[in-house]
Formats: structure tokens, C-alpha cells, sequence
């Protein structure tokens, strides 16, 4: 049975990104909705070249944000992708097929990120298996803080696709750092909302071990110079992901709805 797709992306100031993957999605998607955190650059202005239909919303959350962009769409068939990915022909073509057949309820896509101009494919980075195509009868985002990911219903079937979906993960080092702080940020503070306990030899051990799993045992130093850049800032937001839960424990309140607004506003 053939089945439509409504693509659904969520946007701040993503004007170097956004057309590529806008112009990935040609021929795939029957109708393509943005959810914007009022970007001030050409984001935009580029969304409306491309026909898309254009929303903006203040940020309370990647889930929340990307739930909103199901809420809007048109089609049972959900292709949701970030501003900074892109579709490769053949995963293009894979989807086609599915266009036609449609016999799952989710698929999954093998994601290959591009670090500082280099294809990382070792250090846990590849293939970082992502479920992206779903039934949204079927599926919701969670409510994670972080690293948020599709829940599909309990019975559903899901097959993992041919090709690539492509992310621009990191222009800079400094990128990383900046949004490897925001990230151990939110982190901690879902860690805090769930209860968990601040243990110091978490915070000692864990840090080394990520790094020796990511670098030797996932095989990052194939990736020569970028491979330990990156297990060595993955190492150090472990720590302080676990410093940060020590302060919310001190009494420090984590970050409220409102807060998210100037977070997004400032790069989250």
C-alpha cells in the first residue's frame, strides 16, 4: 500500500544547513513543515524559497518541538530530520520503495556524521542507528532533555533502510565544546529530575572508561587526529555531566520551561 510522508524539521538560525536538507528531501516528501525558535538569520527566508509550510514557536524542548511538527502534519507517515542532515541517493531511493510498499510501522536509517570535513566511521560514531520514518499513529518523540528518540507502540514492525542519512555534526572543535557543555548541562539536569544519586567515583571512573570504549575498544583512533579529539570531549562531558548534577545537589534548581527560550536563543 503506498503511503505519504510529511517531513518535519525543527530550526534556530540554521541558515548554513537548512537548504541542503531541505533540497535532500525533493521528490520524498509530500509536504515539508519547519518548526522555527524565531531564528534571526536567513532560515527563514530560505524555508519559504523551498515552499515549505513554516511555523514558529518558542522552544520548550526538543521533544516537545518536534511532537508540535507531528500535531501539524497532513500525512500518517512521519520523516523527521534535523536542520544539519541530509539524504543520500540511495537512502533517497530506499525510500521510495517504501513510498510504494509501506508495510512497517517505523524504519530506521544508519547515520553517518561529518566531523571538522571528515566522515567519522569508527568511536561509536557509525553507524549511529536512528529511527526517523514512522507511523505517527505509532509514535511520539519522548521527553527526554537529551538525546530524545522515537517510542514506537508496543506490536509495531520496523525495518532498518539502504543508505545513509548524512549529519554536518561539527564545522569547529570549539562547536563541540560549546554544545558538549550544553548538552552535560541538560544531562544533568535530567538526571537530577529523575532522583538519581551523585556518586564521586562515577565521576572518576566513568570518564576513562568512556574514552578507552569510544577510542580503542570502538575503534576511534582509526580515525586518526578527529577520533581522539572527539573520545577525548565525549570523556570530559561525562565529567561534567556528574560535576553538574553535584551542584543541582547543592541546591542549584534546574532550568524551568522558561528558561528554555534564552538557551535556544543563545545556540542550545
Amino acid at each position: 500500500m503506498a503511503i505519504q510522508i510529511s517531513a518535519v524539521i525543527i530550526t534556530h538560525n540554521e541558515e548554513r544547513n537548512i537548504a541542503r536538507c531541505l533540497e535532500s528531501l525533493w521528490g520524498i516528501a509530500d509536504e515539508i513543515i519547519v518548526v522555527d525558535s524565531f531564528s534571526t538569520d536567513r532560515t527563514q527566508e530560505i524555508c519559504r524559497e523551498y515552499k515549505t509550510r513554516f511555523y514558529q514557536r518558542a522552544f520548550d524542548g526538543y521533544s516537545s518541538q518536534k511532537n508540535y511538527g507531528i500535531s501539524l502534519a497532513g500525512f500518517p507517515y512521519i520523516l523527521s530530520l534535523d536542520a544539519d542532515e541530509a539524504l543520500t541517493e540511495c537512502l533517497k531511493k530506499d525510500l521510495m520503495r517504501v513510498k510504494d510498499q509501506g508495510i512497517h510501522d517505523g524504519y530506521r536509517v544508519r547515520r553517518s556524521a561529518n566531523y571538522c570535513g571528515k566522515w567519522i566511521r569508527h568511536g561509536g560514531w557509525y553507524p549511529d542507528i536512528k529511527l526517523r520514518l514512522f507511523d505517527k499513529s505509532k509514535g511520539t518523540w519522548s521527553d527526554h532533555l537529551v538525546h530524545e528518540e522515537v517510542v514506537m507502540a508496543e506490536g509495531s514492525t520496523v525495518e532498518l533502510l539502504k543508505g545513509n542519512l548524512l549529519h554536518y555534526s561539527y564545522y569547529s572543535i570549539t562547536e563541540h565544546v560549546v554544545q558538549s557543555d550544553r548538552y552535560s548541562t541538560l544531562a544533568a539536569e535530567e538526571l537530577y529530575c529523575r532522583g538519581a544519586s551523585f556518586e564521586l567515583l562515577r565521576m572518576v571512573v566513568k570518564p576513562g572508561f568512556r574514552f578507552i570504549r569510544d577510542y580503542f575498544f570502538r575503534l576511534g583512533f582509526l580515525d586518526g587526529f578527529h577520533g581522539f579529539v572527539i573520545a577525548g570531549i565525549t570523556a570530559h562531558a561525562v565529567m561534567i555531566k556528574y560535576a553538574k548534577l553535584h551542584a543541582l545537589k547543592k541546591g542549584k534548581t534546574p532550568r524551568t520551561n522558561k528558561r528554555w527560550n534564552s538557551l535556544w536563543r543563545n545556540g542550545l
